[in-house]
């Protein structure tokens, strides 16, 4: 013989219960509070789940035991906290797996026509110097193109090269040249 009745709706009266006081805990922290304290939800501002995550805006952004609340691009866990790009030896192709990040600063700049940044590409100490000047460049250019091409404008982007006069890291190894060869995206204005 199984359980009563009375077992049984006991059991989803309480299982009904938890699952009330679950959802309700969820809606009394979020919107309400967040509008309640001058804050802008992301509803509010109207952006899409795509540019939560460029924003580093997303729920899954936890610092500290909540979500980040401060500026998208000081936000740790978010892609616009990384503004180093790296290259092969000789190259300037935008490698794949930085792809994500450099669509993430695109579509900020986009989103924040007041917002610029210094496209500074660097090379390792191998090549000669007017070499490297010229490769920093076509480095950060590849960048720049990107970036344009998806939507940031010509005016918030300034290109300049170092070539292999600001090293990253010092020294005769794989790994520093490896560190070397870049573009550093550099905020001028938010």
């Amino acid at each position: 013989m199984g359980p009563s009745p009375y077992t049984l709706l006991r059991s989803l009266l309480a299982a009904g219960l938890a699952f009330a006081l679950l959802t309700g805990c969820e809606t009394m922290g979020g919107r309400e509070d967040d509008a309640a304290a001058g804050g802008a939800t992301v509803e509010d501002r109207g952006l899409t789940a795509d540019e939560m995550a460029a924003e580093g805006a997303s729920a899954g952004a936890m610092t500290g035991g909540g979500a980040f609340q401060g500026h998208p691009l000081d936000d740790p866990a978010g892609p616009l906290s990384q503004r180093t790009i790296y290259f092969d030896f000789d190259r300037a192709e935008i490698k794949n797996e930085y792809r994500d990040i450099v669509d993430a600063h695109a579509a900020y700049l986009a989103r924040n026509a007041g917002a610029s940044v210094t496209l500074e590409g660097h090379t390792d100490e191998r090549g000669s110097r007017e070499y490297n000047l010229a490769l920093g460049e076509q480095r950060a250019q590849a960048v720049q193109r990107v970036m344009e091409l998806l939507g940031a404008s010509p005016s918030q982007l300034r290109v300049v090269s170092y070539g292999e006069e600001q090293p990253a890291e010092f020294g005769h190894t794989e790994e520093a040249w490896a560190a070397n060869r870049r573009v550093e995206i550099i905020y001028k204005s938010r």
